[in-house]
């Protein structure tokens, strides 16, 4: 019996891996519940539980895309102790930390998925504003190429360059300006 959960987990992860919606309601149905509660006993509402649950399973998501990830535990432990460090952390920064927290027994050090996900996250804020102060005709050309996965033949006809290698070149130095904004404010940010 004690396999079948490993491989009942073990298939949940590669469902939500390859986001299939079965295996993504199935842990949000075996889960979300003990969460909400440990969120509603915790000075939580409805709403926060509800936010933090879908952090915990972004956070879940990334390491099942990790070819390196074992799970070591029950899934259920694994995504309450997220979910438990999550609100934790939120309850900190909100100044509603409380010494009497009521705790699920299980739980295993999660802190640094949290602080991966949450540098993932300033990273991509930080690319995002890089983006929208690249100008034109960068921003557009970066996104042909790396968003709709157009080839340089195509690109170089829909900005009108004279063939791929000059694309290919305007590629290049909007790239690097793209860099040099990130970075910029990367150095700023911290």
């Amino acid at each position: 019996m004690k396999v079948d959960g490993l491989e009942h987990e073990r298939k949940l992860l590669e469902g939500l891996a390859a986001n299939d919606r079965v295996a993504v309601e199935t842990i949000y149905g075996e889960n979300y519940r003990v969460i909400q509660s440990f969120i509603l006993k915790n000075s939580g509402s409805f709403d926060d539980a509800r936010d933090i649950f879908q952090e915990g399973m972004v956070v879940l998501y990334e390491k099942s895309l990790d070819p390196g990830f074992t799970l070591t535990s029950q899934l259920r432990t694994y995504l309450y102790s997220i979910c438990r460090r999550l609100w934790l952390k939120r309850l900190q920064q909100e100044h509603r930390f409380t010494a009497h927290i009521e705790s699920h027994d299980e739980t295993i050090a999660v802190e640094e998925e949290i602080e991966a996900k949450e540098k993932l996250d300033s990273d991509f804020a930080l690319m995002e504003n890089a983006m929208r102060n690249l100008g034109e005709p960068c921003k557009s050309l970066l996104e042909a190429f790396y968003i709709d996965r157009k080839n340089m033949n195509d690109i170089a006809d829909e900005f009108g360059y004279t063939n791929a290698d000059n694309a290919k070149n305007q590629k290049y130095k909007c790239l690097v300006r793209l860099k040099k904004l990130f970075f910029a404010q990367h150095n700023l940010a911290e």
